[in-house]
């Protein structure tokens, strides 16, 4: 782990409360705006913000980070204004962990090590590559890991015996569980059947697990931050923006609607255990 990352959940540990882990896409509406919601998201409750970077075609992604990713690239945003937002935040914050969630293919496009090198210098983390299988881990996940970036996978309620050690092996930050099948915010996560599924990969791996997919407010993130070790949010973030979006572009509302709905899921994470 980074040691931002290994200094954050050792400190939840001790509070005995999962972590909040909060994802919204970079550049979303706009560079400034999203810019603003990164900087607020520590003190409204966020314990790690996973920064999403936008690509045109997110398969994993349901409609609603399906079209923030598209109001951003069509405001221009990329790959180099995604860490100039991270370096930017890094001027006030130094603790918060940040990591950067998305597909290969721009990485492909800017060069794995420039984009390992440039993560690094700016205050990246770790990283989230949706579409990267263990089986690539020469590509970009063992570099990172040489480069003391976490490379964090995902596990799904579809992974098995069989796959999972390809899963973990070689992950490190925190073990990222889709509580459900398909695409994110589809539907909602089954309390029982996750912590169920915590048990079991906590028998294989030392490492944190964050739950995430589905949760969309502050009871769904307490019943689920009761077993897991972080609660991750991301769609209902994303949509509280876009709902005041006034045909695209920022409104008055536009930084403090997703920071309020992140205020009040931060109450429900807290209370989890209490």
């Amino acid at each position: 782990m980074t040691q931002r990352m290994t200094n954050r959940f050792a400190k939840l540990a001790l509070e005995n409360r999962p972590a909040f882990v909060t994802y919204f896409m970079g550049g979303d509406p706009d560079y400034e705006t999203s810019l603003e919601i990164m900087k607020g998201l520590p003190a409204a409750g966020a314990d790690v913000i996973e920064l999403g970077m936008p690509f045109s075609d997110p398969m994993a992604d349901g409609p609603s980070i399906q079209a923030a990713g598209l109001r951003a690239l069509q405001g221009g945003h990329n790959l180099p204004r995604t860490f100039d937002m991270v370096r930017t935040f890094r001027e006030t914050d130094d603790e918060t962990p940040i990591v950067v969630m998305g597909y290969y293919n721009p990485i492909y496009q800017f060069g794995p090590e420039k984009f390992l090198a440039t993560a690094k210098e700016s205050g990246v983390d770790g990283m989230i590559i949706v579409d990267l299988p263990p089986e690539m881990d020469d590509e970009l996940c063992i570099p990172a890991l040489e480069r003391d970036l976490n490379f964090i996978r995902l596990a799904t309620p579809t992974t098995d015996e069989k796959r999972l050690p390809k899963v973990l092996t070689n992950t490190s930050g925190f073990v990222y569980y889709v509580s459900i099948n398909g695409i994110t915010g589809a539907a909602a996560p089954d309390p029982e059947a996750v912590a169920a599924s915590v048990r079991h990969i906590k028998n294989k791996t030392d490492l944190p697990i964050c739950v995430g997919f589905g949760v969309r407010n502050a009871e769904q993130a307490a019943s689920i931050g009761m077993a897991a070790d972080g609660v991750v949010v991301g769609s209902a973030i994303v949509s509280a923006l876009a709902d005041s979006l006034d045909d695209g572009n920022a409104t008055s509302k536009t930084v403090s609607a997703p920071l309020e709905l992140v205020s009040r899921i931060a109450e429900g994470v807290r209370g989890a255990r209490t």
